[in-house]
């Protein structure tokens, strides 16, 4: 691992593939909350004004597909808490997109220390919330 790296992408991947786990103290996690938005960025002219030019930076919208069954499945299989949690939600949810939702925030919620703390206003945060907590224990 390079100092002063900046790595783009799915953080869970980026963890994986470039970074040492004993080398990781905290990991801030903002996660998306199923919005059914596109955030873009915008750029600034060199003078400092808005641009009109901007990218896709991410979707925050969740469908159940095969990226959603690959990480339930790598939950489940690992077993423990968040594997019967999960089998639980998906035996009420089905492959919604909720269950796709919780499929991707679960092995970027499991192990170590995690403060979740929703905006009041997110679309997932009354389900996600309890979610963790069912997956998590009664102190998370």
């Amino acid at each position: 691992m390079q100092k002063n790296q900046l790595y783009y992408g799915d953080n869970l991947i980026v963890l994986r593939e470039h970074i040492k786990d004993e080398s990781v103290d905290l990991i801030y996690l903002d996660p998306p909350f199923n919005s059914r938005q596109d955030y873009n960025v915008l750029f600034a002219e060199r003078d400092g004004t808005r641009s009109a030019s901007q990218i896709m930076a991410f979707e925050d919208t969740w469908e159940w597909n095969m990226d959603a069954e690959r990480a339930y499945e790598e939950i489940v299989e690992r077993g423990g808490r968040v594997s019967d949690a999960m089998r639980a939600f998906k035996t009420f949810l089905g492959t919604s997109d909720m269950m796709a939702y919780l499929a991707m925030m679960a092995p970027r919620t499991s192990g170590g220390t995690l403060n979740f703390s929703p905006p009041p206003t997110a679309t997932k945060a009354r389900t996600t919330s309890p979610a963790l907590h069912n997956a998590h224990g009664p102190r998370s």
